[in-house]
């Protein structure tokens, strides 16, 4: 037996890549690479803003152009995917492997697809489910959501889980946009929530910071509904087993914009969704739960 016969594999090279975009999110992205080891290339409209890498490891291409040239990954974190388009204008990416960072819609993520493939390379677009201080934090649960070349994301899996989870998501371009702005509306309409409840004991003797663990409490135990609504979408069965049906929903709203009137607070963020609630009721749904007024905003009807 020879001496290196239980020797464990030689661990692989960190991949090169390249950065376009050194804004807050981009900046944060660089260092979460550099420290893991890997070289990177970085290029910003604005050069003091890439040079500040300089010391910490990083290359400054003096052209977006140049920063393409240097290696096959190229990453862009930019303003917006017309930001993307100007940047990459005039740059050669025949045999690159283009990851969009940047910000968009699923729409822009298909076109900004084939606008790649067609100049030679392979794409993915990105969404980013995270702020800068949670990039590269252990624990932070930071994660991106990629879709598009599934050979590209397989490739380079570990290095682009190195400044946060990544999570394919599927071959159409478009699908990491839409799980991204899909959870950042249920986010709001969180917040929405969130705010008007705040409104409502504002004025009182109630503490804000005694109230708050009572509203985060009751949000997590309400969370798990999308479970059930999930099944029911799938079933298409919107009625059976239902405990709090929209007839009873309606007539439980009056209690609600009666309060807001007392209190004083404008019911404005509440309006919009007991609307909907309504017009479905009014349709001869009331034996339904809240699931039906998904097809709602579908069919308009």
């Amino acid at each position: 037996m020879t001496d290196n016969a239980f020797a464990q594999p030689a661990p692989s090279r960190p991949t090169p890549l390249t950065l376009l975009g050194t804004g807050a999110m981009g900046t944060a992205l660089a260092r979460a690479w550099l420290a893991a080891g890997h070289p990177v290339t970085v290029w910003n409209r604005t050069p003091a803003r890439a040079a500040a890498l300089a010391g910490e490891g990083a290359t400054v291409a003096v052209s977006a152009a140049d920063a393409v040239a240097a290696g096959r990954l190229v990453i862009t974190c930019l303003l917006d995917d017309a930001s993307v388009g100007a940047t990459l204008d005039g740059a050669d990416l025949t045999g690159r492997d283009l990851v969009n960072l940047t910000t968009g819609t699923p729409e822009e993520g298909r076109d900004r697809a084939a606008w790649a493939e067609a100049r030679g390379a392979r794409f993915l677009d990105a969404g980013i489910m995270a702020v800068p201080p949670m990039i590269g934090a252990a624990n932070s649960g930071a994660y991106v959501f990629y879709s598009g070349s599934a050979a590209l994301f397989e490739e380079h899996r570990d290095t682009l889980a190195v400044p946060a989870g990544a999570t394919y998501v599927g071959a159409d371009p478009g699908f990491a946009a839409l799980h991204d702005v899909a959870l950042l509306s249920a986010m709001n309409g969180m917040f929405a929530g969130i705010t008007h409840a705040f409104a409502l004991i504002r004025r009182q003797d109630i503490a804000p910071k005694d109230f708050a663990p009572l509203l985060v409490s009751w949000l997590t135990a309400m969370a798990p509904m999308a479970h059930q609504a999930a099944e029911r979408l799938d079933s298409g069965d919107y009625s059976t087993d239902v405990v709090s049906n929209l007839a009873m929903q309606v007539a439980g709203n009056t209690t609600l914009l009666r309060t807001a009137e007392e209190q004083g607070v404008s019911a404005e963020l509440l309006t919009p969704y007991l609307a909907l609630m309504e017009r479905r009721l009014a349709a001869g749904h009331g034996d339904e739960d809240t699931t039906g007024l998904i097809d709602l905003l579908l069919t308009g009807r």
